[in-house]
């Protein structure tokens, strides 16, 4: 605008309603010379300071009374740096005018985030801590593109949309400001004019730090520097590397006996990692801990995803837990959730009034099950959001890799709907092509950004290739959570004794699809909840008959091929459901040695031994790696196998899952000489009968197919690990 603002102009910046402030706003040439103008409500006087010299040059005249100032500069005409003396309630201010800066997206971030492939786009959208032509304060930007009007709002001009309406980029549906002074700390949110003409106050899709629930708003932080991920972490995440996670939901693992509060993130770097390292764990799986307004979805209703929840602390004391649980040998990984966010007001939902993150078409936008709405993949800008938050929290935090939520929930358009529910794709079939390939671009980005990272999906369904590169049809994936092998093997364990012989094909069943996928073998929170009852509770019998069910199925557990999850509690068998308002039941490893300190001191030694012997890990996705030395005796429920490593060295799993001890039990063996116990879960160290093998010598008896054989004792309801001795 380059003469003078009509009246209708100023009616329309003062109430909220002009798109275009910078036209109107700041330093500009006009005919009648350099003009400045202003909108500053509430003040009573506005004086222009040239910077440089410190001099007064004009006082801006009031042509509203509600805030508007301006004045032409006499005997200027190119335009120079200023700021602005204010007189506010009696006492003068000396400020920089946010409409005297330029446009600040570059043009390769504004080609890359209209594309939807900008690496980091978190470096560019948010509010961002810079110094702009020597002067302090940050920079904001949004996705908004059906908006009329947006505002920064926030600390730093008492939450008042008149003061900062931002600059519009047409051509990303972006809109930015630089507001001078706005500094890490101050808390702000965007307020949109909608396409509707509705007002709408969002917080920050792309906030470092938010405020915790029910408070809403996004604070100023600046970007997190990058943490180097180091050759041993690297190490841990591999294919042939002994990988054992302890899941854990930080807000219940304990708190506070004197007042039930939670653990901070310092508090947890303190208890926490000690404890995991103790237990032989390798890798601290998180739930969720991306800022979220309800405690009952234990985070995987998020609506923060660049923000670390402030239940236990800052962003910066989330990082410190990280590098602590680094610095002990632990791998960290992360749920994360891509595949649906909450509809609350100040979230994703209707951002610019338009159907924006989400798909308009509720067949295809609204989650069912969880009363969610779901991401629109096929919108650019979208993907490019969710796929730059995966490499943010890997590149910025040192998070060593991603557990996915939910993925068949994504790639499948009809997931829990009926008939007439859903959309087919375009070419009639139900699978989301859209998240598909979002989910590939996601997984082959970090694999080329961030190597040495890994994604694991929760992934219920047998799509093919979930854990294949996607070169060859699969989805990139690196591990997928066995949900067949966890629900087979604990519909087994649930039977009797007595009728196992019945059942006996559950327990085998996963080695004729073991090597279609990259397995993780889950116990995870989902088994815990909901009236599924503890896993020591599913166990079939007594107390005792409890417990040694429990542990004859964790030493299954760990020797069977596969990576390992367990969640947290399950280490010592809690009786009770996990409840996200309590703490575990730790006062059950209280007074007397009990069971419970048998089951505990169990999965220590079988991390520790499973980490140890290379044939239980190495080969976990090679058929070379396993071998059934009985598999169909069903009539007593055993079964043995071997695990083996790319060295040929042996160690035998027998598992015998009735009451009645098997004495003198023999099977064939490919690799005669001496063998012992290395685990026994009947130990009396860990509660059991301690019914146990001395020294084991092999005989030249001919048995299943092979020359030379091991007779054995097999305890009742019990797993035994067998090493050759000189190994």
């Amino acid at each position: 605008m380059s003469e003078l603002p009509d009246r209708h102009a100023i009616n329309a910046i003062i109430a909220g309603h002009y798109a275009d402030p910078f036209a109107l706003l700041g330093m500009h040439q006009t005919s009648a010379g350099l003009e400045v103008r202003a909108l500053l409500p509430d003040a009573s006087e506005v004086w222009v300071i040239e910077t440089r010299t410190g001099r007064k040059c004009v006082q801006l005249q009031c042509l509203d009374a509600r805030g508007f100032f301006s004045a032409v500069i006499p005997r200027r005409k190119n335009p120079f740096r200023y700021q602005l003396a204010v007189v506010w309630h009696g006492e003068q201010n000396l400020i920089d005018d946010a409409y005297r800066f330029g446009t600040l997206l570059e043009e390769v971030d504004s080609w890359l985030l209209a594309e939807g492939t900008h690496l980091r786009p978190y470096e560019t959208l948010g509010a961002h801590s810079e110094v702009i032509d020597g002067v302090i304060g940050t920079r904001f930007a949004v996705w908004a593109p059906n908006a009329q009007r947006v505002s920064v709002v926030g600390e730093f001009n008492y939450w008042d949309g008149r003061r900062h309406p931002m600059r519009f980029r047409r051509e990303t549906g972006i809109w930015e400001l630089f507001v001078p002074a706005a500094r890490p700390g101050q808390l702000y949110k965007f307020e949109l004019l909608d396409v509707a003409g509705e007002l709408r106050i969002k917080a920050d899709p792309y906030a470092f730090e938010a405020q915790m629930r029910p408070q809403t708003a996004s604070m100023i932080c600046s970007l997190p520097p990058k943490v180097e991920m180091k050759p041993e972490r690297k190490a841990a995440n591999a294919f042939d590397a002994p990988i054992s996670i302890y899941e854990v939901h930080l807000g219940s693992w304990r708190r506070h006996t004197d007042n039930h509060f939670w653990l901070s993130y310092k508090e947890l770097a303190e208890q926490l990692v000690p404890y995991v390292k103790e237990m032989g764990f390798t890798h601290i799986e998180l739930l969720p801990i991306n800022e979220h307004p309800f405690d009952g979805s234990w985070g995987y209703q998020p609506l923060g995803l660049y923000a670390p929840t402030r239940r236990f602390g800052t962003r910066d004391d989330f990082r410190n837990f990280i590098a602590a649980a680094h610095d002990a040998g632990l791998n960290v990984l992360l749920d994360w959730v891509p595949g649906h966010f909450p509809s609350d007001d100040f979230g994703l939902a209707r951002f610019d009034g338009s159907s924006l993150y989400e798909h308009y078409d509720p067949r295809e936008g609204y989650h069912q099950d969880w009363n969610t709405l779901i991401y629109n993949f096929g919108r650019r800008e979208v993907s490019n959001y969710l796929a730059g938050n995966a490499l943010y929290w890997i590149e910025r935090f040192g998070i060593d890799g991603l557990r996915v939520d939910a993925v068949a929930s994504m790639i499948y358009r009809d997931y829990s709907r009926a008939e007439g529910e859903w959309v087919p794709n375009e070419y009639g079939g139900r699978e989301n092509l859209e998240a598909v390939s979002f989910l590939r671009y996601t997984n082959r980005t970090l694999g080329q950004e961030a190597p040495g990272s890994v994604t694991l999906a929760e992934e219920s369904t047998d799509y093919p290739g979930v854990s294949r590169p996607a070169e060859m049809g699969g989805l990139g994936f690196w591990f997928k959570w066995n949900l067949g092998w966890m629900h087979d093997t604990l519909d087994y364990m649930k039977h009797d004794p007595v009728h196992r012989r019945y059942h006996h094909n559950l327990m085998t069943f996963g080695m004729l699809y073991n090597y279609s996928e990259n397995f993780v073998l889950p116990l995870s929170h989902d088994e815990v909840v909901h009236g599924k009852r503890s896993i020591l509770d599913r166990m079939p019998g007594d107390a005792w008959q409890k417990f040694a069910n429990l542990r004859a199925y964790y030493g299954w557990m760990w020797a069977f091929p596969g990576k390992k999850l367990l969640f947290m509690g399950n280490e010592f068998a809690q009786g009770r459901e996990w409840n996200h308002d309590s703490s575990l039941d730790w006062h059950l490893l209280e007074g007397e040695d009990n069971w419970h300190n048998g089951v505990q001191r169990l999965v220590r030694d079988l991390n520790f031994t499973y980490r140890h012997h290379k044939a239980m890990h190495q080969l976990d996705f090679d058929s070379e790696g396993f071998e059934w030395l009985v598999v169909n005796d069903h009539e007593n429920s055993v079964f043995v196998f071997l695990r083996r490593d790319r060295d040929g060295n042996e160690i035998i799993v027998a598992a015998n899952f009735t009451l009645v001890p098997r004495h003198q039990y023999r099977f064939g063996i490919n690799q005669p000489g001496r063998w012992r116990e290395i685990i026994n879960t009947d130990s009396g160290h860990y509660h059991g009968s301690n019914t146990a093998n001395g020294e084991l010598h092999s005989q030249p008896i001919a048995s299943h197919q092979r020359q030379h054989s091991l007779s054995v004792t097999l305890p009742p309801l019990a797993t035994v690990w067998l090493m050759r001795e000189g190994e």
